[in-house]
């Protein structure tokens, strides 16, 4: 039996696909670009920077954290050649919230044999300066290209508008 979700899914799925027309896009992204971001439900990437299918790859993850991104950006850059990396994070972002002892707690309560402390969950809690260390990360990184151009910005929820916290 279908859920109420997987079946507005497929619905919306339908409608898509009934006026589909991209099926010759190349693999590698047209603006050779990466965008790193929040998974959060009230960042829709593409619609927020203006992104198409097949401009961009976009990795998202909890935080926008690039450590956790970095499998698929070293990926996009070496295999597939981007050539710019942009890091956004957002505002009111629930990595905000917690720490990494905290949920270590939770899990440690509702899972009795689980060994949940080595997690590092990638919590922060100052907005810009989790942007700055992903940025920083990025570029001291021995397996991205030095050459790639890496920008950090933050996405304001309130207003839908991206502000430059850090550029290369």
């Amino acid at each position: 039996m279908l859920t109420e979700n997987i079946t507005e899914i497929l619905e919306g799925n339908a409608h898509y696909a009934a006026s589909y027309t991209k099926k010759g896009l190349p693999l590698p992204p047209k603006r050779k670009l990466v965008v790193v971001t929040c998974m959060d439900a009230r960042l829709l990437p593409a619609k927020a920077l203006g992104l198409h299918e097949g401009d961009a790859h976009v990795i998202r993850n909890a935080g926008g954290s690039a450590k956790d991104a970095l499998r698929s950006i070293i990926i996009s850059q070496q295999l597939l050649g981007t050539e710019e990396l942009v890091v956004i994070h957002h505002t009111d972002c629930g990595m905000l919230t917690f720490t990494n002892s905290q949920l270590h707690q939770i899990l440690r309560e509702r899972f009795h044999d689980v060994d949940v402390d080595d997690i590092d969950f990638l919590t922060f809690t100052d907005l810009e300066q989790s942007v700055r260390d992903d940025v920083e990360f990025l570029r001291s990184s021995k397996v991205i290209n030095p050459h790639i151009r890496i920008s950090g910005w933050i996405y304001e929820v309130e207003t839908g508008k991206i502000r430059r916290v850090i550029e290369q």
